[in-house]
């Protein structure tokens, strides 16, 4: 587990951290520079030379990896006084965080890491901690010192503080610790009373029990306030200390909207856990929704952050089923006798001419979702589910996605 701790550092200690910030900027971008240096080497034409340049290496130059770079760092500790003075594990951490971002652009598709701006690199990670670093007056930091900080809630018993991140925000310091406990803790079987999810924007979401909950603005009520703030930032002088007090004040806005967004969704997931004890969402990716015209209300609603972060952490918590189906076709079915309806997305209440079943439309798509997710687990197990309703159709089955 993850908790967050405000800190109250006092001016020296904030030197301390923004001059930690900026050396893990510097190694960064050194170390980015590095990899692309290299790769480009290797693109170079064996008959033609560029016009602006060249990156000449040797042919047996290794690739520029985490060991290598980490071992290259070692040495540069021994002559830079920079580097000297900063934790050896903090600018270490910076080369993992390098290569994990670089894997991933291979592996998972992601873009090209980037140049890091001065305020663009935000934390930096402490792997371990000395012995007993948590206390009510304040966190103990390596080379940094005993920070004060609100603590808000105590570290339960038995778990053990693994790593501690420091983190800058608009609004101040933060310490974001994790918190290990060596203790296996099984999946959450399916059982008691199911519910299927339907998310959208007329309605944020839309239960199978008929609980539909309207989709709030969090950007939208505030919209009106940034852009005064980012109209007038056009009129300051850029670098002044004017421009530097309203991107302060901007920044603290939207951390306002950020932070509003996610208090709501972690209360209105447990108000989901008290109603059921299992629950079924729709695999959707989002990520195509926000580009799309309605990706501003898409990215206000924060519907990915809910569906795929907030909800199965909180249901993980209290004990609860979460599990996806299949998305495609739960708006066009009708729940109680398993017929196509065939409709538009302006048509938003659900007819149909087989059972004459007249529901809204959100609501249908919803005990759609509850209907597959139930008979995922029972083709997944072979025999029936005992101790729930099940809808007898055979056209609602679905293979369960785990």
């Amino acid at each position: 587990m993850t908790y967050a701790y405000k800190l109250k550092p006092t001016p020296q200690q904030v030197l301390d951290i923004e001059e930690n910030l900026n050396v893990c900027r510097k190694v960064w971008n050194y170390a980015l520079r590095e990899r692309k240096d290299w790769c480009a080497s290797r693109k170079s034409p064996v008959n033609a030379c560029s016009i602006r340049g060249e990156y000449i290496l040797c042919a047996d130059e290794p690739f520029p990896d985490y060991r290598v770079q980490a071992k290259r760092l070692t040495e540069a500790r021994k002559h830079i006084p920079e580097l000297a003075n900063t934790h050896s594990q903090i600018l270490q951490q910076t080369l993992r965080q390098l290569e994990r971002a670089w894997d991933d652009m291979h592996k998972r598709g992601f873009g090209f890491p980037r140049f890091k701006k001065r305020h663009n690199l935000r934390s930096f990670v402490f792997p371990q901690l000395g012995k007993n670093p948590v206390s009510a007056e304040g966190l103990k930091l390596p080379k940094i010192g005993i920070v004060a900080w609100y603590y808000s809630r105590p570290i339960p018993e038995g778990f053990g503080v693994k790593q501690a991140r420091v983190v800058r925000k608009a609004s101040g310091y933060f310490a974001m610790l994790t918190l290990q406990l060596d203790v296996s803790i099984p999946d959450v079987p399916f059982h008691g009373h199911p519910i299927g999810v339907d998310v959208g924007l007329e309605y944020f979401l839309s239960t199978s029990d008929g609980v539909q909950v309207k989709r709030p603005r969090f950007f939208g009520e505030l919209q009106r306030q940034l852009k005064l703030l980012q109209r007038r930032l056009k009129t300051k002088q850029r670098g002044s200390a004017n421009e530097a007090k309203l991107r302060r004040k901007i920044a603290r806005l939207h951390e306002r909207i950020a932070d509003t967004r996610k208090d709501w969704h972690f209360k209105l997931a447990h108000q989901l856990c008290d109603q059921g004890d299992s629950i079924f969402v729709e695999d959707l990716d989002f990520r195509i929704t926000a580009k799309g015209m309605l990706g501003k209300h898409t990215l206000d609603a924060g519907l990915g952050q809910f569906v795929n972060q907030i909800l199965p952490w909180v249901c993980f918590q209290r004990g609860v089923f979460y599990g996806k189906v299949d998305p495609k076709g739960t708006s066009q079915q009708c729940p109680d006798c398993g017929a196509r309806v065939s409709k538009d997305l302006s048509l938003r209440i659900h007819h149909c001419p087989e059972c004459g079943s007249i529901k809204p439309r959100d609501i249908v798509a919803a005990q759609v979702i509850c209907t597959r997710g139930q008979r995922g687990i029972e083709n997944v197990c072979g025999v029936e589910v005992t101790g729930i309703l099940v809808t007898g159709s055979s056209q609602l089955a679905m293979k369960q996605k785990t």
